[in-house]
């Protein structure tokens, strides 16, 4: 039996008579959480572990694979065969420069290729914006809308564009701010997000990945902070500005200095 026959195998008996009670409870709307919080850790994985720790996030990965298609094949709809059977049909009809002989096909390997035959299968009446998942991070999901509309020809023509939009944005956003509703705010601020989000296409950067790592410098010089006021039996709930300012100043110090 091959490893992959193997996990199904373990699956079907987590999930049959006689199985564990917790994976035999879960329907498809209550793994949602386990799904992304798997692919979070993957991405962890990647950005901040080892080999190792990366097998085993893949195969966490893999697993709510197979129990969700478990799940449905419980239901009645589908099982993980089919499912492989779908992604091996998408890949092939979505690389005829591959898989068909005599195929030809100008840069037939860019995204806007990709795009253009994904286009096709959903038809006249499909959009663009059909494939950005409504789950999907906000700023990621303001990248993606962005990078899509782009390969159409809707965006600014270099990266002063974006920055003149972030100007006019913020005008708007204090404009709201001083003289609009609190919901009129939270749009024009979204609107302001929206716009550094896409500045991260000219810049190639990923917006969510630059976030993620402001997140994590903001977190480590505070905890630095932190330490230094217990050093020095200071709390920050006492603490004026000016004197926040100052340990703040020494907690980047102290990172900017290490080897």
């Amino acid at each position: 039996m091959s490893t992959f026959n193997e996990l199904i195998a373990i699956v079907g008996r987590l999930r049959g008579e006689g199985g564990c009670p917790w994976d035999i409870k879960q329907t498809l709307e209550s793994m949602r959480p386990y799904i992304i919080e798997e692919a979070h850790e993957v991405t962890d994985s990647i950005t901040n572990g080892t080999v190792d720790e990366l097998k085993k996030e893949l195969g966490d990965l893999l697993f709510q694979v197979v129990l969700l298609s478990q799940i449905s094949e419980d239901n009645g709809d589908f099982n993980i065969h089919d499912v492989c059977k779908a992604a091996s049909d998408k890949m092939v009809r979505r690389h005829p420069h591959v898989f068909i002989d005599g195929h030809e096909e100008d840069d037939a390997g860019s995204i806007e290729a990709w795009e253009t035959r994904k286009a096709k299968e959903r038809g006249p009446r499909g959009s663009m914006m059909d494939g950005v998942p409504k789950s999907l991070p906000a700023l990621l999901a303001a990248h993606r809308v962005g990078e899509k509309a782009s390969r159409f020809g809707f965006d600014w023509p270099d990266i002063s564009g974006v920055h003149e939009k972030i100007g006019e944005e913020l005008d708007e956003l204090e404009h709201a701010i001083n003289n609009e509703s609190h919901d009129r705010v939270a749009e024009e601020y979204g609107d302001v997000l929206l716009a550094t989000a896409n500045m991260g296409r000219f810049l190639k950067v990923d917006p969510e990945f630059a976030l993620k790592g402001a997140n994590d410098r903001f977190e480590s010089r505070f905890r630095i902070m932190e330490g230094l006021a217990l050093q020095e039996n200071l709390l920050l709930s006492e603490m004026d500005v000016p004197a926040l300012n100052a340990l703040w100043a020494r907690a980047k110090r102290m990172i900017s200095e290490r080897p």
